[in-house]
């Protein structure tokens, strides 16, 4: 799926100044930085993302 079909939105933890990371999820989750959206993203199976909140969570 090409970037413009993809649903992004910020993180609830962005900064005011713009700093943060944009997420499109689906099947496959998308992360980019929010200041280099044309630069390179990281791309993960769902059930992956899906880990990395969890252990991010409870720490």
């Amino acid at each position: 799926m090409s970037n413009a079909r993809r649903t992004w939105h910020k993180s609830s933890y962005s900064a005011a100044n713009g700093s943060c990371v944009e997420v499109a999820e689906g099947a496959t989750t998308h992360i980019r930085d929010t200041q280099n959206r044309k630069l390179s993203e990281l791309t993960l199976p769902a059930r992956e993302w899906t880990a990395l909140l969890s252990a991010l969570r409870t720490g």
